[in-house]
């Protein structure tokens, strides 16, 4: 079975693009929200941020402390490596076990993450797509969606690679504008997938 990854910048709309391929059948692993409970249920990640960051990393009924963790890893990027370092084998091993429970029958799977050639996670993939937008129209996306600044989307813009980087290390391409049917665009890849 084809494992895909599939990335773009925040506010690419590459969660959109996934939906697509969710009607199509295809099963979708989306590593950031996985990543997010895994935080509180896998063992081996809750005593390495204990280890590293303290015990107040976690309230006492078990749930994250997020303020005490942003507070050591926002604008330090040294903490956020350590941080990051952690999660990410966590979240391999979570892919490595959902992968394991997919039908033989389903042709190919994806794999959805943000950071997906940062954290050398597309190396688990046979094939990759990045989803890109215009700058002004992901700044405007994630803004509204998260009620943020344009300031502060940038910063978070900041510790992913460009759109240039990616596109380097990218096979397929979707490109989230308002000429371009997204819907055109993942049939397209749907049947090349098929294909492989």
């Amino acid at each position: 079975m084809l494992k895909i990854g599939i990335t773009g910048g925040i506010g690419s709309g590459k969660t959109t693009v996934c939906k697509v391929f969710e009607t199509l059948g295809i099963p979708v692993f989306y590593a950031d929200t996985v990543a997010k409970q895994l935080m509180t249920a896998d063992p081996i990640l809750v005593a390495g941020v204990k280890d590293t960051f303290g015990a107040a990393s976690y309230t006492e009924s078990g749930q994250l402390n997020n303020q005490h963790i942003a507070g050591i890893v926002f604008n330090n990027q040294l903490e956020l490596d350590k941080l990051n370092a952690l999660v990410h084998p966590a979240v391999f091993r979570a892919f490595d076990q959902w992968s394991n429970t997919i039908p033989y029958t389903v042709p190919y799977t994806l794999k959805e993450a943000a950071l997906l050639f940062e954290s050398g996670s597309y190396q688990m993939c046979d094939k990759t797509i990045l989803v890109t937008a215009p700058l002004a129209l992901k700044i405007a996306r994630v803004m509204e969606r998260d009620q943020v600044s344009e300031a502060q989307v940038k910063a978070r813009m900041d510790k992913q690679f460009t759109d240039e980087q990616k596109a380097k290390m990218a096979d397929y391409f979707v490109q989230n504008t308002m000429d371009n049917s997204i819907i055109l665009q993942v049939l397209e890849l749907h049947q090349q997938f098929l294909s492989l």
